[in-house]
């Protein structure tokens, strides 16, 4: 009996020390993915880069809540777009001092959307030092250049939006709450050191997929970068090196499916359905992002035309019989579908910026912005007349019924065929001719087309600015003249050069496409510009050339102080 209990307790004793717990009960996933078996091979990897691709083009395209897309608050307000519905300047998102606050929802959605992509892109970088077992050397450096990419373009967005942000350049594994804001200038410190590194390792654009980040694109947002740090020649350097680089190039000649038509222009073929990338012979696209209707993963279809084009249905003429009727009751394509009339121009936009140009700048031409309308209602007493030249334009109906619009994100020949209204399977057709569209979900708002993150444009207009800063204004003219020459537009000269023009030609060039407060966050000339030239300027703030931190953000971070701005 002795003997078997001494063999008994040696068993206990073996079983005690051979045994590691934390091994034993440590779960093997076997049918999902986690972060230890799902970053292994390259498609793992590409995937993970995809997703961040996908969170980008979602953010700018998706509609995200009651206060519209995650983008509406960093486009209103500013020196080109007030909110027209409903139709006050004093009510919604015009109303700047309340709905800018650190308890509202659309600030801290923005924070926590751009944090994700960070998190992610950290996820990345940490896995191909750990894992990427299946991946050669060289798709290390291509997979990290890129994930180093979207860590310094989020951080940087952060850092104009907010200044000093939590700088967080790891994977988290578990919750942190004692988070600190890193100075401004340490993160744009962070963005340069994330961009050069990645601008050695990726491939240049010509040798990338269509969307791919490359090389100079990388050199194009480390020349916004250093503009920020105010190093002005490394920021004339960079960009000048994509400027120089000879396989981009504006588009000065007329291509795409529209090329034969005498009535439009290189600038309208920009936006047109196929026009985009470089496969269509495009060299001046240096981020698109792409856009497949027909692919569940590309679903997310941008509602800019939605929200920049005239709320053209409401809008009221007189009758045959004498009573007010509707001027154009129904969507059309060529008057570019369902605008919801959510962001009309500024005087700014409509009039001043164009000056003596604005009969020669190609980017003011009719098929660019449109400006007028023919009456389509076969009872209205101007049947086939224009509702502003022609004098049946109410004075109601300017500010969000008919109003002067980009046409850039209008698809116009790019819808599918489910978008049209149909009788017995022929497309119907308006008093005028034009093609009617159904009303259902994004059949007659969205683009179905691939759209520009960054165009070359840009670039020469980020290589004058560092020049203005610089105290180089004939090269700023010079960089900015390259430009207004694809435009028709006047030469500017030496004298002009300075940053409001600069902003100006930004409009007339990016209307739209920038995320406009953005550019004037980083500038400190958001509060100056939209008091200046916003018709709800009165409701922005003097405090509010940067955003609040959120306050679901501070309350949570218990160990330590997250400081809020001032002013909020």
């Amino acid at each position: 009996m002795n003997k078997f209990k001494y063999i008994i307790l040696v068993l206990l004793g073996l079983s005690f020390f051979s045994c590691n717990e934390r091994e034993w009960l440590k779960e093997e996933p076997m049918d999902f993915n986690t972060p230890d078996n799902s970053y292994e091979t390259v498609s793992n990897f590409q995937q993970a880069i995809n997703y961040l691709q996908d969170l980008t083009r979602a953010w700018h395209f998706t509609y995200s809540d009651e206060t519209g897309g995650y983008q509406h608050h960093l486009i209103l307000g500013s020196d080109v777009f007030y909110h027209g519905w409903p139709n006050s300047l004093d009510d919604n998102l015009n109303r700047y001092d309340t709905y800018i606050i650190a308890t509202r929802n659309h600030v801290a959605k923005n924070w926590a959307y751009f944090y994700n992509i960070i998190s992610n892109a950290n996820t990345i970088l940490e896995k191909l030092e750990t894992n990427a077992s299946e991946v050669t050397d060289a798709q290390k450096q291509t997979f990290r250049g890129e994930a180093l990419f979207f860590r310094a373009y989020y951080y940087m967005r952060l850092a104009h939006i907010w200044g000093d942000v939590p700088l967080v350049l790891e994977m988290q594994t578990s919750p942190k709450i004692d988070f600190v804001r890193a100075p401004r200038d340490q993160v744009y410190a962070q963005c340069q050191a994330d961009l050069e590194e990645a601008v050695g390792l990726l491939a240049n654009i010509e040798n990338v997929d269509n969307g791919a980040i490359n090389k100079q694109l990388a050199q194009h947002v480390l020349a916004e970068v250093y503009i920020s740090r105010k190093n002005f020649d490394a920021a004339i350097s960079a960009a000048n090196a994509v400027v120089n680089h000879p396989a981009v190039a504006l588009m000065t000649e007329r291509f795409g499916s529209y090329k034969d038509d005498a009535t439009k222009n290189v600038f309208f073929d920009l936006f047109r359905q196929g026009n985009q990338n470089r496969t269509a012979g495009n060299t001046e696209g240096l981020w698109v992002l792409q856009y497949d209707y027909l692919n569940p993963g590309s679903a997310v279809t941008t509602n800019w035309g939605r929200y920049i084009m005239p709320q053209l249905r409401t809008a009221q003429v007189m009758g045959k019989n004498g009573q007010l009727v509707l001027a154009c009751p129904d969507f059309t394509a060529e008057d570019g579908g369902r605008g919801n009339g959510y962001f009309p121009t500024t005087h700014h936009f409509r009039e001043e910026i164009w000056a003596s140009d604005y009969d020669n700048d190609i980017r003011n031409a009719e098929c660019n912005i449109f400006r007028d309308y023919r009456i389509d209602n076969e009872n209205a007493e101007g049947w086939g007349q224009w509702i502003v030249k022609d004098g049946w334009i109410r004075d109601v109906d300017t500010f969000n019924f008919v109003y002067p619009a980009v046409t850039k994100f209008c698809a116009f020949e790019a819808y599918p065929d489910n978008s049209y209204a149909l009788a017995n399977g022929v497309r119907r057709v308006t008093s005028l001719g034009k093609q009617m569209l159904v009303n259902s979900g994004t059949a007659a708002v969205g683009s179905f087309k691939d759209e520009y993150r960054v165009r070359l444009s840009e670039t020469y207009l980020l290589l004058a600015e560092a020049y203005v800063g610089a105290n180089q204004p004939e090269n700023a003219a010079a960089a900015i003249n390259v430009v207004r020459s694809r435009a028709k537009a006047s030469p500017a000269t030496a004298a002009e050069m300075n940053l409001d023009y600069v902003l100006d030609e930004r409009i007339r060039e990016l209307a739209g496409e920038e995320v406009r407060n953005i550019t004037l966050f980083r500038l400190g000339k958001f509060v100056e510009r939209a008091k200046r030239y916003n018709p709800a300027g009165n409701h922005v703030a003097a405090h509010q050339d940067l955003w609040p931190i959120p306050f679901s953000e501070i309350e949570k971070n218990t160990a330590a102080e997250l400081t809020q701005n001032p002013g909020y």
